[in-house]
């Protein structure tokens, strides 16, 4: 499959690296940042899953990565892996950098949460490797490296920061077979959306499973719901417009109006709760990023990719906004700029975006490769294929708003204004915090 063509729509990030010295000998430092033990030096890699137990497939193929690269440099360099769940993974990661224990390579996400590694040092710059060996060639283009492209901002100076794994595309998946019973036809507006999940809890199915737990699993929903609606993030930002126009407000109340469909314990489920009830079979329709293929094919019943449909997020009825507008998103691996061992940890680094598992990703894991490697369409999930027509038939690409927005902080209050309004509250009062956080820190 030619992917290039696809993937300059792509919206990744990346974190960067100043080039340091190689390895260096000496005592451990408590396993982090490269400490040597018996000659063999000790690299530290923090992810958002326990690779030892996840029946996730991507992340079964990270794990593979580790162990090929342990294999390969064994008596030179070992991977201890740092695990923890995606809900405390940056509450934890933050507290080893506190520590002065950054991981030598860990993964990250785009936008605020990048910006807090890059603009203070914590990441190093990755230019330098990139531009040796043509390894920056491997990859389908430039584009994909767009996120995490910094400027003087940066405390490492301009350049690229993290290295994309993959690509991933917010979609809705839905269960064709259930599609079918109750004579639900695939929406392209959301007032068809809603027909579709009436005739869906009238056949005594569970329309939608979704998770507000997990908040951003909701606020991906609710920033779909701004843009159809016609927000421009940018004016936000410029504040040519705020948090209380009325294309959030009637996001609001679009969310609160789709939730009589959610899962009775939606308020509650975390991610992957809400996941699992749609492989499960428990709901017809999951709206979730294209990673979800992964945990779809890894832990649902065997056939299950079979009754499995994806299409686009559908449009707002009446709204004159790009309907054809896709969130996507790429994992990434930052490296310490406080690394002892810079080299074997771009080594590691290396190891993900090989083509061993750049083909991994997509036969196996479902998601969209960024490298230019070949892969075996006809053994890849179905489901990919689908994800692959939506990001075809996309006009531009944008971000999950809570990685979109000023800061961190901004993102994880947009996340708890979402839902509050999913809970009840007045949309034009549950936005209030998010107001006045621009106010008090933005729009100053």
């Amino acid at each position: 499959m030619k992917m290039k063509k696809f993937l300059s729509l792509a919206v990744t990030s990346v974190l960067t690296v100043s080039m340091l010295a190689g390895c260096t000998s000496g005592g451990s430092d408590g396993g982090n940042n490269g400490g040597a033990s018996g000659g063999v030096q000790e690299l530290t890699f923090m992810v958002w899953d326990d690779l030892d137990a996840s029946e996730d497939l991507i992340s079964k193929g990270y794990k593979d990565s580790i162990e090929r690269f342990n294999k390969d440099y064994e008596g030179k360099y070992h991977v201890k892996v740092v695990s923890t769940n995606l809900e405390e993974y940056y509450t934890k990661l933050n507290a080893e950098v506190a520590a002065g224990n950054t991981p030598d390579v860990f993964i990250v996400s785009p936008g605020p949460n990048l910006n807090d590694y890059v603009l203070p040092g914590t990441a190093a710059k990755l230019d330098d490797y990139l531009n040796a060996d043509g390894w920056k060639g491997t990859f389908t283009s430039d584009a994909v490296f767009a996120g995490g492209t910094y400027g003087a901002e940066a405390a490492g100076g301009a350049g690229i920061y993290a290295i994309p794994l993959n690509i991933a595309a917010a979609c809705v998946f839905y269960n064709t077979e259930m599609f079918a019973d109750a004579g639900a036809s695939v929406p392209k507006t959301y007032s068809e959306l809603l027909t579709a999940c009436q005739k869906l809890k009238d056949k005594g199915y569970t329309p939608i499973t979704i998770s507000a737990g997990t908040a951003w699993c909701l606020s991906m929903v609710a920033g779909y719901l701004c843009d159809r609606n016609g927000l421009n993030l940018q004016d936000v930002k410029d504040h040519k417009t705020d948090w209380n126009d009325a294309k959030v407000i009637n996001a609001g109340k679009q969310i609160q109006e789709l939730s009589q469909y959610f899962q009775d314990t939606a308020v509650s489920d975390d991610n992957d709760v809400a996941t699992a009830a749609f492989y499960d079979g428990e709901a017809a329709i999951l709206i979730q990023g294209s990673w979800a293929i992964g945990q779809i094919n890894g832990s649902g019943p065997e056939g299950f990719a079979d009754k499995v449909g994806v299409f686009a997020f559908p449009a707002v009825d009446g709204s004159s906004a790009d309907p054809n507008r896709v969130i996507a998103k790429s994992d990434s691996l930052a490296m310490s700029a406080t690394s002892k061992c810079p080299e074997g940890a771009i080594a590691l680094i290396k190891y993900f975006v090989d083509d061993t598992a750049q083909k991994y990703t997509a036969e196996v894991g479902g998601k969209i490769p960024v490298t230019k490697v070949q892969y075996d369409e006809s053994v890849a999930p179905p489901e990919l294929s689908y994800v692959m027509d939506v990001f075809k038939n996309a006009s531009a690409t944008f971000g999950f708003y809570n990685e979109s927005l000023a800061d961190t902080e901004a993102g994880a209050t947009f996340d708890s204004c979402f839902v509050e309004i999913f809970k009840g509250t007045d949309p034009a009062e549950a936005l209030k915090p998010i107001q006045e956080y621009y106010e008090n820190n933005v729009w100053k």
